[in-house]
């Protein structure tokens, strides 16, 4: 039926962008797989190709987004933030941060069987330095899980301190490794001895000793281990407020973390920054692109 209604809206003499916001949106993923499959059997077309040839701007970016399928899509803004005309550093920072093993390695999968080739090939041709580095070992999706030894988190912390402290490229290698290798469990209580042994916040020391775009990663990881919707809260308010709505930031982070933890980023957005992220959306945005929007953001309209 959806994919019935679905074909009526696009295939009628305008496009009913309303009733596409009413049926995408108000979807889980796999079943918009299934209206997918059902479009293609019932009108013999793509229903991403049609969405494309139908919409327009960022619109068109929200539906289409839709469409993928989790790792796809995470697969799909990889490759545009590698390959487009600037690098997108801040898109492969917040994916590749925040990814677990599983999704990590779905991902890459996804990207060898859409563009055909290597993920950590493409990040080592397209990035540089120690930033490179640690994406590189971020998409080796091998960080210990469920593992925690506390006779090793001073230690582990006593070298975080020194690369803090020191700042060459052995120590870079050394930081990058815990943060990237070390259980979450482990990382709680590196970060806790961290700051028994120098008094101060592992991000606030890795403010003051790194800086560019592997000090932002840095950090990314560290907020991410701790919480990760607080991190994407942050992300979407700087996104928005920062940057003058940065569209692409917004779009990816409301699609990738709808049915995982949307809820709560919304909830420590609002706590964070007095006002809900329903609300900003709908003052900096505007058309079918804000009802999109607001309709993946959905629920609590009371407190809006």
């Amino acid at each position: 039926m959806d994919a019935q209604v679905l074909g009526g809206a696009l295939q009628g003499i305008s496009c009913e962008k309303d009733v596409l916001i009413e049926i995408l949106t108000q979807r889980c993923n796999s079943q918009r797989l299934m209206i997918a499959e059902a479009y293609r059997d019932m009108y013999g077309r793509d229903l991403i190709t049609d969405l494309k040839e139908n919409l327009s701007h960022h619109f068109k970016e929200v539906m289409v987004g839709l469409m993928y399928p989790p790792a796809s899509y995470d697969a799909h803004e990889l490759w545009h933030a590698l390959k487009g005309v600037d690098t997108e550093e801040k898109c492969l920072i917040d994916i590749l941060a925040s990814r677990s093993n599983m999704e990590i390695f779905q991902m890459k999968e996804a990207y060898l069987m859409q563009y055909n080739t290597d993920l950590q090939q493409d990040i080592d041709s397209e990035t540089s330095g120690h930033f490179r580095d640690t994406l590189m070992n971020l998409a080796q999706g091998t960080r210990m899980e469920g593992y925690a030894d506390p006779s090793t988190a001073t230690q582990d912390a006593m070298i975080l301190w020194e690369a803090c402290q020191q700042k060459t490229g052995e120590h870079k290698n050394m930081l990058q490794m815990i943060l990237c290798n070390r259980s979450h469990q482990q990382l709680w209580m590196v970060f806790q001895e961290f700051q028994n042994i120098s008094g101060q916040d592992i991000v606030d020391a890795i403010n003051e000793c790194y800086d560019g775009y592997f000090q932002e990663l840095l950090v990314a990881i560290v907020l991410c281990i701790r919480d990760k919707p607080s991190y994407f809260a942050y992300r979407l308010y700087n996104a928005i407020h920062d940057f003058g709505f940065h569209n692409k930031t917004v779009i990816r982070i409301l699609i990738a973390r709808s049915e995982i933890d949307l809820m709560n980023i919304r909830q420590r957005y609002k706590e964070r920054y007095g006002k809900s992220l329903f609300h900003d959306i709908k003052h900096f945005a505007s058309g079918h692109y804000e009802s999109a929007l607001l309709a993946i953001c959905a629920g609590d309209t009371e407190d809006y």
